[in-house]
């Protein structure tokens, strides 16, 4: 049982925006980066499709919704500043093949978190923006253990 957890795409720099940080988008490279997403995610994604409610992550999940005919479920608990528990409890309650979108400071903590429950990271970790960590959680009545998490390099646009 598989999910996979994604950091957003490139955004504008954050010093340069005006205006709420929740309302910035991604640049040129980061729609690149979220289509090239889509393609490599569309076959695998049989689940929901979560984001943060930040512009930068729904847009960066868009295309794969868009692709698999899906809708981009915002949750709070994907938002930055907000841990690693909310994370946790979705990663618990997604059915299998579903992708959340989130940023750089809870995807880290997220995986520290999961790493200290047993989980085994397999690989060299990666934390740019549109990587992809793949979680796999044990078969069985609790599916909510992951057992190993292995990141995806972003992809090359």
């Amino acid at each position: 049982m598989t999910l996979y957890l994604v950091r957003h795409a490139k955004a504008g720099d954050r010093s340069r925006w005006v205006g709420d940080d929740r309302d910035r988008p991604l640049t040129g490279k980061g729609e690149a980066q979220a289509a090239a997403l889509a393609a490599r995610l569309a076959p695998l994604c049989t689940g929901d499709v979560v984001s943060s409610p930040y512009l930068r992550c729904v847009q960066t999940v868009e295309p794969l919704a868009a692709a698999t005919g899906r809708t981009v479920r915002a949750d709070e608990r994907l938002a930055e500043d907000t841990g690693f528990a909310g994370a946790l409890a979705l990663i618990g309650e997604l059915p299998d093949g579903s992708v959340l979108c989130s940023h750089g400071d809870v995807i880290p903590e997220t995986i520290a978190a999961l790493q200290r429950r047993g989980c085994a990271i397999e690989g060299t970790p990666d934390w740019r923006k549109a990587s992809v960590w793949v979680l796999s959680r044990e078969a069985g009545d609790d599916a909510t253990t992951v057992t190993s998490a292995t990141a995806w390099p972003p992809p090359e646009v």
